[in-house]
């Protein structure tokens, strides 16, 4: 039998990146045009009315040349060749767009490279006037450079960046990223990050009317957010694997960490900070790091007036009596729909807006003071448009000149009083408040006489169900009711890490899981916030949670109950059995279905999600045998806050944990690879790895010898004999070859699970052949 790529005994002899191409055949970056080049010589030009005639990089990856940014308005940008829709990484002339008939951009004689617009007008143009420039050159790592004749660069793309910082492109005290002023917009927008005059790298909102700082929390001092001040250097850069070092002390890595991936790190239109990977398969950008987890810290995103609120996704509002200055636009706010100069000490009342506040433009505070006194000072100050109160031992007044920085979260330690005339309509506010929840106590208590039975003791409950859907534009939603009555729980199903598992029935009869959450560390604010993400999840092979209860100490998950119980329980609870409940099909479907579940929550969800704790019973089945994921969310919600790299407590289970975990190195999603690794060869075996005779180190060894030997029987060793050969060989080998590359004991060395879904999902439909067929193809 011929192949056409190298056998498997050839793999293992390769190194990581060689072994990935060979499974997954992956496209090769090459030039789209023959009018294409990857050099602009002195008296050269490339012409906007030739959309075919650009620089390419070497390899391809890179294309640089004229980017449509309206009907007939262009910029000189460069953008990723194989990314979707072009992502640009550069421009030249973002604020200033030139003609799309006429405008060119010249390498003239004189060394300059100058764009014009169809008039002739100089739309923007390099420094290198008189000097010997010989060329320009757009280089593999998206750098446009002039070189002079000896190849010293005089001019670079790299010193002056736009919104985009690219691997090895360093930002310093002289550059800065600026961000977009809308999504898919390449014009200037509001929000920047720079090294202030302290040597802190910063994110700063400057709109029209205000600037602030917004991160690292304004709140804190530089060593309370884990940076300093002293290092006057003010130089930070993005490396090729991912890792992002500055003079400030801040640094975090991609949750995909390791070399030969495309990744930028970028100021994105609605204020945060985010490092992207792409995913050369389908041009698709994955979020592998952000600054800001909760986007209402974002200063400036609603505009004066307006307030972020989560419901249970970060939105704009305005306040009662208050609307958008700018249907469509939030950067302008909300407007009052009343006369802010009849402000009167007697004319005048206050609305309340419960868990509210306005960050900053407070006229002085004032502490251990009363309510009354508190409304008395606001009512007296002829400019005071309302005053925020907390309770934080003693009263803490804060009368407020102007409001801006709004936002509302369910945990906030006071309230804002908004300033209205009398005259204007009584209104109670409820326009964007976000309810509590109200839990009572979860009691399991046995009953007599009920063998098993457990119920929530018979007070008024509130549970909150998520019932999420994704509209054609992508965008989820969330539909909430109450159901107050007695929930049933019929029985304890079991325990894992993060707490007890009972099976229950709601009051429409739906049978469901419910998971009391123990050791979750974070407040009420963060547990909401981190549910809301959770919810916002999405996919077949992750257990999908309708709902949640918070009171006090009580966490409760509510999520769909699976009939055929863990993976755990079918491959390996058969003791004595002679045949097996999972057949090769079966197998070989939850290997795939565990993967697109692994890669949803590494590769496509809104916030990158690191299990770490993939193993047989955190991986459920339904009644088809489709494989769930379980408890990808307890991570998060255990420890929240911390970078991948700085998680404190050694997570997973014994026989699943990658080395790092022992050897004290970053935690990436590489964990969650290893794990899958030792998974899939269990599903092969149909036998825990740790009751194998040999220890994981001397199994790859054993069979890397084999292969080298080109013993074929290395794969038939490693299936369950309760199969008794009924399988796909070729699927079988393929398992095996990845499993053996996911436990890796270098994490770099391990595939990424698009890499590892792709090579599955490939022999997904292949037929399944008997062995007796097998053996006459």
């Amino acid at each position: 039998m011929r192949h056409s790529s190298p056998p498997p005994s050839l793999l293992f002899l390769y190194p990581l990146f060689i072994i990935s191409i060979s499974l997954s055949s992956f496209p090769t970056a090459s030039p789209s045009s023959t009018h294409s080049k990857t050099t602009l010589n002195r008296g050269s030009s490339l012409s906007v009315d030739d959309e075919d005639n650009f620089l390419t990089s070497l390899d391809g990856s890179f294309s640089c040349g004229f980017y449509k940014v309206g009907d007939n308005a262009f910029s000189f940008s460069i953008w990723f060749t194989n990314s979707a829709n072009k992502t640009v990484a550069w421009t030249a002339n973002r604020d200033q767009p030139v003609n799309g008939q006429g405008s060119k951009i010249t390498f003239r004689h004189d060394g300059s490279m100058v764009l014009t617009d169809v008039d002739g007008t100089v739309a923007w143009a390099t420094n290198t006037t008189s000097t010997d420039a010989s060329a320009a050159e757009l280089l593999n790592s998206g750098n446009l450079v002039i070189t002079n004749s000896s190849g010293s660069v005089l001019w670079q793309s790299f010193d002056s960046p736009t919104d985009t910082l690219l691997p090895s492109q360093p930002i310093t005290k002289q550059s800065k990223l600026v961000s977009s002023f809308a999504n898919g917009a390449l014009s200037s927008g509001y929000y920047s990050l720079y090294f202030d005059s302290d040597n802190v790298l910063k994110l700063l909102y400057d709109g029209p009317e205000i600037s602030s700082l917004y991160w690292p929390n304004p709140d804190n001092n530089p060593f309370q957010n884990g940076r300093t001040d002293y290092n006057s250097s003010r130089h930070a850069i993005l490396d090729d694997t991912g890792r992002f070092l500055s003079s400030d002390r801040l640094q975090f890595n991609a949750s995909d960490t390791g070399p030969g991936i495309k990744r930028r790190l970028t100021v994105d239109y609605d204020g945060n900070l985010r490092l992207y990977s792409l995913n050369e398969f389908n041009g698709s950008w994955n979020i592998t790091w952000e600054a800001l987890a909760q986007l209402c810290n974002v200063h400036g995103a609603c505009g004066r007036n307006g307030v972020c609120v989560y419901d249970p996704v970060p939105r704009c509002s305005c306040p009662p009596h208050y609307g958008m200055s700018d249907e469509g636009n939030w950067n302008r706010g909300c407007k009052p729909l009343f006369n802010l100069s009849s402000y009167s000490p007697t004319k005048d009342r206050f609305i309340e807006l419960p868990h509210t506040d306005f960050y900053g433009f407070d006229d002085g505070y004032t502490t251990n003071v009363s309510f009354e006194s508190c409304k008395n000072i606001c009512l007296n100050d002829s400019i005071c448009q309302g005053f925020g109160y907390r309770l934080l031992g003693t009263g803490v007044c804060y009368p407020k000149g102007a409001f801006f920085n709004g936002y509302s979260s369910p945990n906030f330690p006071g309230s804002l009083y908004l300033r209205i005339p009398r005259s204007v309509e009584a209104s109670k506010f409820s326009s964007f408040q976000v309810s509590k929840l109200t839990c009572n106590a979860f009691e399991a208590n046995s009953t007599a006489g009920s063998s098993g039975m457990y119920v929530i003791n018979r007070r008024k409950t509130i549970w909150v169900y998520f019932y999420g859907f994704i509209s054609a534009v992508g965008v989820i939603e969330f539909l909430f009711f109450a159901s107050e009555g007695d929930q049933e729980l019929q029985g304890k199903l079991g325990r894992g890490g993060s707490g007890a598992v009972y099976k229950g029935i709601l009051n429409d009869k739906r049978v469901v899981a419910v998971k009391r959450l123990e050791d979750v560390t974070q407040g009420e604010d963060e547990f909401w916030v981190e549910v809301s993400t959770i919810g916002k999840i999405n996919h077949m092979n992750l257990v999908r949670m309708y709902g949640f209860c918070s009171e006090d100490k009580y966490r409760l998950l509510v999520c769909e109950y699976l009939e055929n119980g863990s993976l755990a329980k079918l491959l390996f609870d058969q003791p004595g059995m002679e045949d097996t409940q999972l057949g090769w099909k079966q197998r070989y479907k939850i290997a795939v279905g565990v993967a697109k579940g692994l890669m949803y929550l590494h590769h496509e969800c809104l916030e990158w999600v690191i299990h770490c704790d993939v193993k047989p019973e955190n991986i459920l089945l339904d009644r088809d045998c489709e494989p769930k994921i379980a408890d990808f969310g307890l991570a998060k919600l255990s420890q929240r806050g911390t970078p991948a790299s700085g998680l404190s407590k050694i997570r997973g289970t014994k026989g699943y944990m990658a080395p790092e975990w022992a050897m004290n190195l970053p935690i990436t999603a590489k964990v969650d690879v290893y794990s899958f690794g030792v998974v899939i060869l269990e599903i092969l075996k149909g036998k825990r790895v740790v009751d194998w005779e040999m220890d994981m180190r001397s199994l790859v060894r054993m069979v890397k010898d084999k292969i080298a030997s080109e013993d074929g029987s290395w794969v038939g060793d490693l299936v369950d004999m309760r199969l008794k050969g009924d399988l796909n060989m070729k699927q079988a080998e393929t398992m095996a070859v990845i499993a053996f590359l996911c436990v890796e004991e270098d994490s770099s060395r391990r595939p990424t699970m698009d890499t590892v879904t792709e090579n599955l999902v490939a022999l997904d439909e292949e037929p399944h052949l008997h062995p007796a067929m097998q053996s006459t193809s």
